[in-house]
Formats: structure tokens, C-alpha cells, sequence
């Protein structure tokens, strides 16, 4: 049985070792082709996040940490200058006919699901765990995923309802934008 919840100091560890297993510069080119994460977040980085109360995790009948999903403000995900390019955009943006502003919307991801559980729910499980905690502070959600990395945008997309706002071009990547309705639960 797998528990969504909210991550602790405890996780840490779990979380390092399913990041490592799944960073974008340790796969294979056929292992990228079942998604990736390319930002890797140091253990002060995620000790701050936790803080925030933004780091949600899943963990099996084994207590072994098989997903993480990471949320948080504008401010946290400023140290990493792509946010900063993200934030500089928003001026053109709406969603759902509201302008998108760094105090109505925060940064979701990266999100990291262990290979053998992908497909069976647990995006959307850890997802709405992550939704409830950030739903009564922010309206919208904003994200981006590597055009490259089509599983991500596909499970986005189609799984949690996350609508496209638009392409950008960051450090030689083609990036999808994408935004998220708050108020509605992936939860079927």
C-alpha cells in the first residue's frame, strides 16, 4: 500500500537516492525516454523546502521513498535562474483569465516517480497531496517541462489536467509552460 504525505528531515535520504536514479545527466538515452528530472536539489536545498512545508513524498509498505513532488514560491526557486526567466514572462501570461503574478502562483516540480511504480495513479496521488497543502494560499499553479521529455508532458497533460500556456527557449532547451487550476482535484 502506498502513503502520500508530507515530507519530513527524515525523508531526505529517500529522496536523494530516487533523485540520483533518475537525473537527466545519469540516464541512458532509452532510460530518458520513461522521463527524467534535470534540477538536483542539494540536501540544505530540500532541508529549506521542507521548512516551507513543500516537499510531498510517497512511500511503500517498506517505508522506502518511491516519489517526490516539490512546491514552493517564486522566492524559494529564485537560486535557480531559470525560475527567474519563468517570473520575467508572466507580464504576457494568463490563465483562465487571470493574469499570472508571483503572488497568485507558485512553482510546482520537479516531480520524481521510482520506475516501478509509474502508471499506476501515484502522480495524481501525490499530486492532490500537494494541491490540498498549497490550494488555500495560491489560486494557479505554473510549471515547465523539457519538450524532450514528451512522457512528463503527456502525464501532465492528460492525467492531471494541466493546461500548455506556451513554449520558451532556456540555455539551449525548449521548454513547455504549463499552469494548473487549484481549485480542481485530480482525484477521480
Amino acid at each position: 500500500m502506498i502513503k502520500t504525505r508530507l515530507g519530513n528531515q527524515k525523508d531526505i535520504e529517500g529522496v536523494l537516492a530516487l533523485q540520483v536514479k533518475n537525473l537527466y545527466s545519469k540516464l541512458t538515452e532509452t532510460e530518458r525516454k520513461n522521463g527524467f528530472v534535470t534540477t538536483p536539489f542539494t540536501t540544505p536545498q530540500i532541508k529549506e523546502i521542507i521548512t516551507q512545508n513543500g516537499m510531498f513524498v510517497a512511500e511503500n509498505e517498506s517505508n522506502i521513498i518511491v516519489a517526490y513532488a516539490f512546491a514552493g514560491s517564486w522566492t524559494y526557486f529564485e537560486q535557480w535562474e531559470i525560475f527567474n526567466f519563468m517570473v520575467s514572462r508572466f507580464p504576457k501570461l494568463s490563465f483562465k483569465e487571470h493574469k499570472i503574478t508571483t503572488e497568485n502562483s507558485f512553482q510546482y516540480g520537479p516531480v520524481c516517480i521510482d520506475k516501478n511504480y509509474r502508471g499506476n495513479g501515484l502522480l495524481n496521488l501525490i499530486f492532490e497531496e500537494m494541491r490540498l497543502e498549497f490550494v488555500e494560499k495560491y489560486p494557479i499553479s505554473v510549471t515547465f517541462i523539457n519538450k524532450i521529455n514528451a512522457i512528463s508532458t503527456k502525464a501532465h497533460t492528460q492525467k492531471l489536467g494541466w493546461e500548455i500556456l506556451g513554449e520558451f527557449e532556456f540555455n539551449n532547451n525548449i521548454y513547455i509552460e504549463l499552469a494548473f487550476d487549484m481549485n480542481k482535484s485530480v482525484l477521480k
